[in-house]
């Protein structure tokens, strides 16, 4: 009696099906946690910065549990949103920084993405810089968030400022002094009753030119930098 012979096919490696079945989900999860992002966006601009998780919820069409689920907490949904605001700043500060026309048109244009940033969407700009008990404060996300914020900002104005400072030197300086003077003048400007604000067209071209003058003024000569006396330890 002949021996049949069994014909088998290479088995696939041990834990593939596991691994795709983990990219699938992965991968469904993270589209998942940015339409929630992006709901929730829009919730707040509609609904304003002070929304409750069960209005956010109920607003974005979900449940708490739901909003937990992907974000842990408010303060993980607040950074996330906070994530997605910066991306779509950081882009457009790039853009403006490499687009036509003179330094200063270029650094009007940045300003003009802050300011319009603020102006188009107060409510979220508010969620976003807000404490975790929602207060403004400067707790760990909000200073992550403003962190960053500097950083996009500063980096393409390096390169603005370079050109026009009387010494390149001071182009990190000013770049840095920039971010706290056009965030200061915005948010001093948003503080406002929406009545006795200034156009925001009008405010980003004041902004720009109080920065020019001061980026464009020639170096003063200092022969001797004054300090308090400290006592010694």
């Amino acid at each position: 009696m002949s021996r049949a012979t069994v014909t088998t096919t290479p088995a696939e490696p041990q834990g593939s099906d596991a691994d795709g079945r983990s990219r699938r989900w992965d991968a469904h999860r993270a589209e998942r946690r940015a339409e929630l992002c992006h709901a929730a966006r829009r919730a707040v601009h509609h609904g304003g910065a002070e929304l409750s998780m069960d209005e956010m919820a109920a607003q974005m069409g979900t449940s708490k549990s739901i909003v937990y689920r992907y974000f842990t907490d408010k303060a993980g949904l607040r950074s996330a949103v906070g994530a997605m605001v910066l991306a779509e700043m950081s882009g457009a500060f790039e853009e403006a920084a490499h687009g036509a026309g003179s330094p200063q048109d270029r650094l009007r244009a940045m300003v003009g993405i802050y300011v319009g940033t603020l102006a188009q969407s107060t409510n979220v700009y508010r969620f976003v810089t807000r404490s975790g008990d929602g207060a403004p404060g400067p707790d760990a996300d909000v200073s992550d968030f403003l962190t960053t914020l500097t950083d996009y900002v500063a980096a393409p104005l390096r390169e603005v400022l370079t050109g026009s400072t009387s010494d390149p030197r001071l182009a990190d300086a000013w770049a840095a002094g920039v971010v706290g003077f056009v965030r200061g003048s915005a948010e001093s400007w948003l503080a406002l009753n929406p009545v006795d604000r200034l156009d925001p067209d009008r405010l980003v071209v004041l902004i720009s030119n109080w920065l020019w003058a001061g980026a464009s003024a020639p170096l003063p000569g200092i022969t001797r930098i004054s300090t308090v006396p400290t006592e010694e330890a």
